[in-house]
């Protein structure tokens, strides 16, 4: 990988010393490719492939959620898991100026501030997990454990239930 491919995400994991492997898929420029196609794209099982949601608070606080790119967030366990009344999700027209990051590009790692992060607990039971590498076209492979603890998040049950 040459350096101009590399993402603020890796060069932050590589700055802290956090194992990854990239991958990329192809994506028409600017549109957003939902979580289960990209799995497909890059031959993993959709339940490895995480996605980045960004919630606010009742308390104007806002959270971060990653989940399974085929689950959806429980808006009531997030809120049990952040110590909020409730969550809403964040409008799209405020994801960008919030964490700096386009929908479908969004990562856990090196937004514009660091937000409280949870990950659904189903991440620890993995040897590695795939998120966002800050933008569309790249993922990063990385052991949940150590990317829950370079972001300072904690695990939970955030998902609802099939």
């Amino acid at each position: 990988m040459s350096k101009d491919d590399k993402t603020n995400v890796m060069r932050l994991l590589e700055q802290k010393k956090v194992a990854y492997t990239p991958h990329s898929y192809p994506h028409e420029e600017g549109v957003a490719v939902d979580g289960a196609t990209v799995a497909a794209l890059i031959g993993r099982d959709p339940g490895d492939v995480f996605k980045t949601l960004v919630a606010v608070g009742a308390s104007k606080g806002h959270y971060v959620f990653v989940i399974p790119v085929e689950a959806e967030l429980d808006l009531k366990k997030a809120a049990r898991a952040a110590g909020e009344k409730s969550v809403a999700m964040l409008p799209l027209k405020e994801l960008t100026p919030l964490t700096g990051y386009v929908r479908g590009g969004c990562s856990p790692v090196g937004m514009k501030k660091a937000f409280p992060t949870f990950f659904h607990r189903s991440a620890q039971e993995r040897p590695a997990i795939l998120v966002s590498a800050g933008r569309i076209g790249s993922q990063v492979e990385v052991e949940p454990e150590a990317l829950c603890q370079l972001v300072r998040g904690r695990f939970a049950d955030l998902v609802k239930e099939p």
